[in-house]
């Protein structure tokens, strides 16, 4: 198959997707394939990616989770330099998992891509002193259609690595910090989301 390996519903969670790229490395360094249409096709992953997104973001941050309410997008996300926590949100209501969620270890030395079908939320945790973030869509960005769930929900029990704190009853970030004391930081937006019942009552 290509230069890529897939490892199909991560999680236990059908349609996420673990890809690892073939890594050609020397002495002078490495090439890889980051995207092969052909690769994914034959893997059978027939997605039509339209735009592309890069972040940079600092130790502590932390986005999401966030997902699009009419306007749905499958990810392909990597990280280019350092760690991040990657994690998605099952909320396909017809689902077996709904409400389930998976997270994956992504830096810059494994090279993991994660793919993440329409119908999830989103969201990652930095775990590095910085990390560059890339992700293709299928679909472009509306920037009305956004919606989010709280990071720190009980009902969904994600367990980011190296967060401690005590849930207040919402998703403010006040008095949540890394195992190194690193607070964490989030978005005034991000700190606002209701919970996975709320939202979808």
């Amino acid at each position: 198959m290509g230069q890529i390996k897939v490892d199909y519903n991560a999680g236990g969670i059908e349609g996420l997707c673990v890809i690892l790229p073939t890594v050609h490395e020397d002495s002078r360094g490495y090439f890889m394939e980051t995207y092969s249409q052909r690769d994914m096709e034959e893997a059978g992953l027939n997605i039509p990616f339209v735009q592309e997104n890069q972040s940079m973001s600092a130790k502590g941050v932390l986005r999401g989770l966030h997902f699009q309410k009419e306007y749905p997008q499958t990810k392909l996300v990597r990280v280019i330099r350092g760690e991040v926590f990657d994690v998605a949100v099952d909320l396909r209501l017809d689902s077996p998992t709904y409400g389930k969620w998976h997270g994956e270890l992504l830096t810059e030395e494994n090279k993991k891509q994660f793919l993440i079908p329409r119908g999830f939320a989103h969201g990652f945790l930095v775990l590095s002193d910085t990390a560059e973030f890339c992700y293709k869509c299928d679909d472009f960005y509306h920037p009305d259609d956004e919606g989010g769930l709280a990071w720190n929900d009980p009902e969904i029990g994600i367990q980011w690595p190296e967060v401690t704190g005590v849930y207040p009853g919402d998703a403010n970030a006040v008095g949540y910090t890394l195992s190194d004391g690193t607070p964490l930081n989030l978005s005034e937006k991000d700190q606002k989301w209701a919970g996975l019942k709320e939202v979808f009552s």
